[in-house]
């Protein structure tokens, strides 16, 4: 599908949204659920996800699992390192990669 036929199935969408309201009896409710659908699916194909740096993803990831900065610091090398990369002083090395990537069950390619 293109962009072009895909801003006209947008504003079909808009379209079925105005005319059904609220109404979830409505007899175009299936026409709607379909079309939703299909712009969902090529949203979720063509968008690209937002850039994050590797330390905003080790943060989200800590955070996630509940680890402060001392959870980390034997796989990273020490406490003052995993703080200088969560402050975006330091890139992480190969080997910590490597430590992250195992330990949190993610690619490689979330910290490069």
């Amino acid at each position: 599908m293109t962009s072009n036929s895909m801003e006209n199935t947008v504003r079909h969408m808009d379209e079925l949204l105005d005319c059904i309201g609220a109404n979830e009896s409505h007899r175009l409710m299936p026409l709607l659920d379909l079309v939703a659908k299909e712009v969902e699916a090529y949203e979720a194909k063509h968008q690209t996800p937002p850039e994050a740096s590797p330390a905003s993803v080790l943060a989200y990831l800590m955070d996630e699992h509940k680890l402060k900065q001392t959870d980390l610091a034997e796989e990273l090398g020490g406490q003052r390192i995993v703080s200088s990369i969560l402050n975006g002083k330091r890139e992480l090395n190969t080997r910590q990669v490597k430590a992250l990537t195992k330990r949190f069950g993610v690619s490689p390619a979330v910290f490069l």
